[in-house]
Order: C-alpha cells, then sequence, then structure tokens
C-alpha cells in the first residue's frame, strides 16, 4: 500500500490532504472523533504517494461514508501552518496544503460512517449548519460553501502569528 503525504522536515512536517465538500439540503457533511470531540473536520484525509488529489478524495470518500461519489469541481487550495494535537505529531509545527472538492452527492446519499483515525479512534460523520456555532476546520467553511463560486479560491492560514 503506498504511503501517505506525510513527510517530516525539519522540526515538523509537510501534510498533503484532500477535502470533500458535502452538501445536501443545506447541510453540510463533516467528521468527528471521540478522542477529539471539541471540533469537527472535513470528510478527507492525506494523499497516498502515487495519488492525484482527485483520486485521493474520491477514495477517502468511499472509506468515510461507504459510498463512491463522482467530483463536481476543485473549490478551494488552503495551506495552513498548525502545531499538531494528535499523538504522533503533539507539538509539532505542519505545513498542510489541502484540496477541497466540491462532490456530486446523490439524491439517495446515506453516509455510514466506517473509518477510524490514524491513532484508532473510530470517526463520526455529522450533518451541520454552515452557520452553526460548532468548531469545525476549516473555518472559511463557514462563509464559503453557502455561496460558491465557479472559481477556486485559495486561503492560508497561520497560527504562528496567533502566538
Amino acid at each position: 500500500m503506498a504511503q501517505d503525504m506525510c513527510v517530516p522536515c525539519e522540526n515538523g512536517l509537510i501534510n498533503l490532504r484532500v477535502g470533500a465538500i458535502i452538501l445536501k439540503d443545506g447541510k453540510l457533511l463533516m467528521a468527528g472523533n471521540r478522542l477529539r470531540p471539541e471540533y469537527l473536520y472535513s470528510v478527507g484525509g492525506r494523499i497516498k504517494f502515487g495519488e492525484t488529489a482527485e483520486e485521493a478524495v474520491i477514495r477517502e470518500v468511499f472509506e468515510e461514508t461507504g459510498v463512491r461519489m463522482e467530483i463536481d469541481r476543485l473549490g478551494f487550495v488552503h495551506e495552513n501552518y498548525f502545531y499538531g494535537d494528535d499523538p504522533s505529531k503533539a507539538g509539532k509545527l505542519v505545513y498542510e496544503i489541502s484540496f477541497y472538492f466540491y462532490m456530486k452527492v446523490p439524491e439517495d446519499f446515506s453516509p455510514a460512517c466506517v473509518s477510524f483515525t490514524e491513532d484508532g479512534h473510530e470517526e463520526f460523520l455529522q450533518w451541520i449548519d454552515p452557520k452553526a456555532p460548532v468548531r469545525y476546520y476549516p473555518g472559511f467553511f463557514r462563509d464559503e460553501v453557502a455561496h460558491p463560486e465557479n472559481g477556486v479560491r485559495h486561503f492560508v492560514t497561520d497560527e504562528r502569528r496567533q502566538l
């Protein structure tokens, strides 16, 4: 099996990730886990070496929802500097580049989460109103997914500047 594109670099990591924007009836499908219940995150995960971002998002959506979906289009590219919070990356600076794709959601879409975090914690799926006062990542979804544009938007988040 191909390795995740998470590469050590100096004292930190470079991470290549994909995320799915799954919208239905005005709700956004997000994932979470019991280890870190204080926030939700986009359905998706790391690109594996040898995959394209499109192949990765289709695989990740299937792994996390049990449904094979087609891509509608690329919506966002996100550069993100943050400090890791899971055990294998705790306190390490991570530079993550994420590609977020709008997915074509089937009418009869009924997701069944069967996935786990890299450290073995069961994940769950949750439909949310993008404007709900819930902590989720990426934060720019709150304003952006309600008003999708045809172009690709680029965002940069940098936790180093918040310290």
